[in-house]
């Protein structure tokens, strides 16, 4: 399973349930990787998105405790043992999650490839990612030029778990 995020040089995500900024090529390269595949996210992660709807042109399923939240175009489980379920039928490869921050915690140990924009950047934050670095049994495995946005510095990494770990 893959995770997919954007961090700043904290490992921060996002404050007040929003992402720290909105780069351009960030965003179309989550959604080259994302389209077409399944996006595993929470519901306040889902509440970011344009009129809370879920993504097109990819499966969408939301995990939330609530057991009455529904949502159209999606499907929604309510804990870790039915999201194994559901994500029996596709090839762990096709499976990104996007997130928030709990989510990325939870399925950290599923996971064992991490695309990450790394922003040079330090925001005020309140959410963050798993720090791939001090994590043991992750490391990088590719990693792009140096990109520029206005005058942000980020770059794209891919982290890869370790055999054996």
């Amino acid at each position: 399973m893959n995770m997919i995020a954007a961090v700043d040089r904290n490992w921060a995500i996002g404050r007040k349930g929003r992402l720290l900024v909105s780069i351009p090529n960030d965003l179309k390269h989550f959604r080259e990787e994302t389209m077409g595949k399944v996006v595993v996210l929470g519901r306040k992660t889902l509440q970011t998105f344009p009129q809370a709807m879920p993504l097109s042109g990819r499966t969408n399923i939301i995990l939330s405790r609530n057991p009455s939240f529904f949502v159209k175009g999606a499907q929604v489980v309510h804990s870790l043992d039915e999201l194994k379920l559901a994500l029996e039928p596709f090839p762990s490869k096709d499976i990104y999650c996007i997130g928030g921050e709990s989510i990325y915690r939870q399925l950290l140990p599923w996971c064992d490839t991490a695309h990450i924009t790394r922003i040079d950047h330090g925001y005020e934050a309140d959410a963050y990612f798993p720090n791939l670095d001090r994590e043991p049994g992750w490391k990088i495995t590719a990693d792009s030029d140096e990109q520029t946005y206005f005058d942000m510095a980020y770059t794209f990494l891919m982290y890869e778990r370790v055999a054996g770990t």
